[in-house]
């Protein structure tokens, strides 16, 4: 698989097997990822990885969580801009209207997209998982350093079989995160990643977003 199948391939994935996903090949991708560019070499990013037992317990801990403060315990960043205008609001409006059609959600079923968030703490079923956070020192050129490694990873993932989903939805709860991960002071958790096999069958999987056209993004100056 070439780079560009793997980015017109990679989806994020709601529904995994059952099957364990190596250490060693976990310690693979993420060697493939270290690569990724950083502005001045800083390497901003620092990554948790669980699987097996590790996984079981945060389930277990986030299960009692939810059912305490269903809302969690707000997040130390925007997740999306408090005011977000068109095309932005308009493309994230569609993009959760087809994700909760392919599982049959109608728009007015709060307690069915309840539900379906809460999955997110589930990691959807994967059984690996992936946490990553930054140095609070850090501004946004770093931050765009961060994405690109989690990108990396990613599309390192998707070349080897493995599916993933990152999900921002973890930073409502970074103070549980903080403590079960050990995750320093001086460190934001960003955000949290579902790391297996996809399951071909499940109808949440088949969602593909849409992307724009070059034309609504893209000025060429100096080309005939």
């Amino acid at each position: 698989m070439n780079v560009t199948d793997a980015l017109k391939t990679r989806i994020s994935t709601r529904a995994f097997l059952d099957r364990p996903v190596p250490k060693d090949l976990i310690v693979e991708i993420l060697e493939a990822a270290k690569w990724a560019p950083s502005g001045g070499n800083l390497q901003p990013w620092q990554v948790h990885v669980i699987g097996g037992d590790a996984v079981v317990q945060l389930k277990t801990l986030m299960r009692d969580k939810l059912a305490a403060n269903p809302r969690g315990e707000g997040s130390e960043y925007h997740i999306y801009p408090p005011d977000l205008t068109d095309p932005y609001r308009a493309r994230r409006s569609k993009c959760g209207e087809d994700l909760y059609a392919t599982i049959n959600i109608a728009r007015d079923d709060k307690f069915g997209r309840m539900m379906q968030m809460a999955r997110n703490f589930e990691f959807f079923g994967a059984p690996a998982a992936l946490f990553f956070s930054i140095d609070r020192q850090m501004q946004q050129g770093q931050w765009s350093d961060l994405g690109g490694f989690i990108q990396s990873f990613m599309l390192a993932a998707t070349e080897r079989g493995l599916s993933t989903c990152a999900q921002e939805a973890w930073a409502i709860w970074y103070q549980t995160l903080g403590e079960f991960l050990d995750i320093p002071p001086n460190h934001m958790l960003f955000c949290g990643m579902s790391l297996g096999y996809a399951d071909p069958d499940a109808p949440i999987n088949k969602l593909r977003t849409e992307r724009a056209a070059l034309s609504e993004f893209v000025r060429f100056k100096g080309f005939e």
